[in-house]
């Protein structure tokens, strides 16, 4: 009974701050309203949560070092050669990735251009979130602290040793993550191929950050996947 005790309770404690504590950010968020500088309110609230949610998970990575020194979150750079070559080729591989993507949506006319106006403001705004915010503070918690904390109940590989049971749990409630929560009264949102794009991209970032040994290189293919699609779906509802 108590082998399956407490991995299945790091799995429940790990699912409860990753999909809890962010509700807890988007609620602070909530109380500092876009100021002037975001009119459309593209990217104040979003930069707010993002670093409210980064900023609750830096205790409990602090407290989990304290229980456990020899726990590494990947704050240095590690492996820094193969952290690039994995930088460099997910970039091609997301270009390419994106430009069939957004091919496939304008044949077939499924293409969902963005509905706030793409001027200057909000193309730094949006785009200068995406690159120094999402990233960091997304990779922070789901892989500096999820795999970490999972990483403790859960040391086995599987598909031949590719993958760690750690990152799967985590990518997969990566995927759940991109799933809307609302109260009052509650209900759920959510696209389907959003989530499993999460997941998909969850075992990528969890993959990068297991290999490096850092979670910087994760950080950096997040925020660059993030600037594609976005800057893509921006010239795409410019020109279209």
């Amino acid at each position: 009974m108590k082998k399956y005790l407490f991995p299945s309770l790091s799995i429940l404690i790990a699912a409860i701050l990753l999909l809890g504590l962010p509700l807890v950010a988007g609620r602070i968020a909530n109380l500092l309203p876009a100021p002037g500088i975001d009119p459309n309110g593209v990217f104040w609230w979003i930069s707010v949560h993002h670093v409210a949610q980064a900023l609750l998970f830096i205790p409990l990575i602090l407290i989990l070092k304290k229980i456990k020194p020899e726990l590494n979150f990947g704050f240095k750079l590690g492996d820094s050669k193969r952290g690039m070559t994995y930088v460099l080729r997910f970039t091609i591989f997301f270009l390419i990735y994106t430009a069939i993507g957004m091919t496939m949506t304008i044949l077939t006319e499924s293409f969902n251009p963005y509905t706030f106006p793409i001027n200057g403001r909000n193309i730094v705004g949006y785009l200068g979130f995406q690159l120094f915010l999402s990233g960091p503070s997304e990779e922070l918690i789901f892989r500096a602290f999820g795999i970490t904390l999972l990483g403790l109940f859960f040391q086995k590989r599987i598909i031949k040793g590719k993958l760690s049971v750690a990152n799967l749990i985590i990518a997969l409630i990566f995927g759940l993550a991109h799933v809307g929560i609302h109260f009052s009264p509650f209900h759920l949102t959510y696209s389907l191929f959003q989530v499993i794009y999460a997941f998909a991209l969850g075992l990528v970032y969890g993959d990068a950050y297991e290999k490096t040994g850092s979670v910087v290189y994760p950080m950096m293919i997040h925020s660059i996947s993030n600037v594609i699609a976005v800057g893509a779906t921006m010239l795409m509802t410019v020109l279209l």
